[in-house]
Order: structure tokens, then C-alpha cells, then sequence
């Protein structure tokens, strides 16, 4: 009996534990297409992260900051995005950041999102 109690147990607790991995969107909604289409109309919250040394990121991007430098062509349509989001523009601004500064953004499972700010 209480073999088959740990083994419902087990199987609840595994079940639960793959229940949650479903929240993440997809793994692609960092690509190019799907952040650009989130950015048009985000409205949750955000934080920001200085990269302290652009030019060499984009050749030698640092891995703590877990996300791939963007080309100039997605570094421009990311800032034409959040351009289109009237809302979110106000947001970086009012925090002193100049849309023009963004070169990447990620979103996290949980649906905020980190600007990356030259």
C-alpha cells in the first residue's frame, strides 16, 4: 500500500512540474517575428539592463547576459515595435531611457520583459 501511494505521489508531483512548464509562451517567443508582435502591444512590467560596452557585445556578447545580440536590422524593427507602443514608449522614457538606446529585449515566462539598453 505504501508503494503505491509514493508512486501516486510521484506521478501528482511530475504531473504538476510539467502542468507549469506550459505557461512559458513558446521557446521561440524571443525570435525576431514574435518579440516584435509582443512589443507592439506590451503592458506589463519591465526591467532594464545596461550593456556597459556595445560594440564588443555584439561580436563578444557576455553569457551572463543570456540572450544573443540582435542584427542592426533587428535592433531596428525591436525599436520600431515598441515606437508603434505609444504606452510603453511614455514607460521608457519617463524612466530616461531614449527608444533609440534598446538593442534587445526578452521575455520572461511570466510574461515581463527586460530591455537591453546601450
Amino acid at each position: 500500500m505504501n508503494r503505491a501511494f509514493n508512486f501516486a505521489a510521484a506521478a501528482l508531483i511530475s504531473s504538476m512540474a510539467i502542468a507549469g512548464t506550459s505557461y512559458a509562451d513558446s521557446l521561440t517567443m524571443n525570435d525576431g517575428p514574435e518579440i516584435e508582435r509582443t512589443l507592439v502591444t506590451f503592458n506589463q512590467p519591465f526591467d532594464v539592463k545596461y550593456l556597459n560596452d556595445y560594440q564588443n557585445q555584439k561580436v563578444q556578447p557576455d553569457p551572463q547576459d543570456g540572450v544573443p545580440p540582435r542584427t542592426a536590422e533587428g535592433v531596428k524593427n525591436i525599436q520600431a515595435s515598441i515606437k508603434a507602443n505609444k504606452a510603453l514608449t511614455k514607460k521608457l522614457e519617463a524612466k530616461g531611457i531614449s527608444v533609440n538606446n534598446v538593442v534587445n529585449a526578452q521575455q520572461a515566462a511570466d510574461g515581463s520583459m527586460t530591455f537591453f539598453i546601450k
